[in-house]
């Protein structure tokens, strides 16, 4: 999901020949060189600002699978075992701030690969300085699907992602919202402020088969939204669909619900915080769909997500998140491009990590495509009184 970032490195750069020739990873930078004992992950996060909600549960995702890596010796480097260093760091949701921790990462702390951040535009953000010291981040939760592509339209060699594409997520809700809920005629009300927001609206806009009857924005930290609903009232439509994140979209779907508008609310990842219901009122909170890579009851179909959820639950005394699971694979597939190529210096693992086939997350079968994209699985949950009520694998 998605905010910004950037900065520099003066001691190891990338050519401008090899960056514009490269798909993977394999540029001719030297990259940052694993040394001692220890594999340094950076960590650059949105723990403050107006994304610390899905911040705080990756580094919770982040840390248990660090902590799991550790206490089974850590992570094979070819003959031998290395623990993780982690180093975290805040980005406060500011995408200067999300670029000087890149920065900060790759030149003074000398970490070999970054998790994070949870936004595209911090991530987007981050960019350039990872480029320049040739450290692959892998994004749990950025989902625009040019976050990984440069304008040249070719691959960013150092940019990751351990979810799926707006595009794939938008079309997946617009089937949904036609095929299952039998809606024929739809309001759009989306985040514009963000390139998540946008992006959703266009791509399920674009593969919604019925008639999009209105389509209205809103920015982030708006507060009442009465008027645009009212209007959508008025037209008698079958469902909202409304991309955003929960802050904004909790109020949405309580004054709707206090409007007397019942029809189904639709959205997107950025839904499934327990948060929504808590500012949305648990009794407005029904008859709510959201498109989501974890769901822990078609998660529990798996016996490494079984694992995941119960020493989640062990340890933070709640049910595991869908952003702690994004997480919690980024870290293991960041440990499985380390030990498939037997070397944890930089430019290695990022040419590790483009090669991921079929690896078993807890958000299911991951494979990382040509673009760096995660391939993966798709459920949609709904929501009865503020609680998961069901929820439906999409192929």
């Amino acid at each position: 999901m998605h905010k910004k970032i950037i900065n520099s490195i003066a001691t190891i750069m990338l050519t401008v020949g090899a960056l514009a020739g490269c798909s993977t990873a394999s540029s001719g930078s030297k990259g940052i060189q694993a040394t001692g004992n220890n594999v340094k992950i950076g960590v650059n996060m949105e723990l403050s600002g107006g994304a610390g909600g899905y911040g705080n549960q990756q580094k919770q995702g982040i840390q248990l699978a660090v902590d799991e890596i550790n206490q089974h010796g850590g992570i094979k480097v070819g003959n031998k075992k290395k623990k993780i260093k982690l180093i975290i760091k805040d980005n406060k949701t500011a995408t200067s701030t999300s670029a000087s921790v890149a920065a900060q990462l790759t030149n003074n702390d000398k970490v070999t690969s970054i998790v994070g951040p949870a936004t595209t535009n911090a991530g987007t953000a981050q960019t350039p300085n990872i480029t320049k010291a040739a450290v692959p981040a892998v994004s749990p939760s950025a989902t625009d699907p040019g976050f990984t592509m440069q304008k040249n339209g070719k691959v960013q060699p150092y940019v990751f992602r351990a979810c799926y594409q707006n595009n794939f997520q938008g079309a997946t809700a617009a089937k949904f919202t036609y095929n299952n809920l039998n809606a024929r005629k739809v309001a759009v009300f989306y985040d514009n402020s963000t390139d998540y927001g946008t992006g959703l609206a266009k791509s399920f806009k674009h593969a919604f088969k019925g008639k999009v009857v209105a389509s209205q924005a809103f920015s982030a930290g708006d507060k009442d939204f009465n008027a645009v609903l009212t209007s959508f009232k008025s037209k008698n439509v079958d469902a909202i669909y409304v991309p955003g994140y929960y802050s904004e979209v909790g109020l949405i779907i309580k004054q709707a619900r206090q409007a007397g508008i019942k029809v189904p609310i639709i959205g997107t990842d950025g839904m499934a915080d327990p948060k929504l219901a808590q500012i949305a009122g648990a009794q407005n909170a029904s008859n709510i769909y959201y498109t989501t890579p974890f769901s822990i009851s078609q998660a529990s179909k798996s016996a490494t997500a079984r694992k995941f959820i119960s020493a989640y639950q062990k340890r933070y005394h709640q049910k595991a998140p869908t952003f702690s699971a994004l997480a919690y694979d980024s870290v293991y597939i960041i440990k499985e491009a380390i030990e498939k190529e037997k070397s944890a210096d930089s430019t290695k693992i990022a040419a590790g990590l483009a090669k991921i086939k079929n690896y078993d997350g807890v958000t299911g079968s991951i494979t990382i495509d040509k673009h760096h994209n995660a391939t993966k699985p798709i459920a949609i949950e709904s929501l009865k009184n503020g609680k998961v009520a069901n929820s439906i694998a999409i192929k």
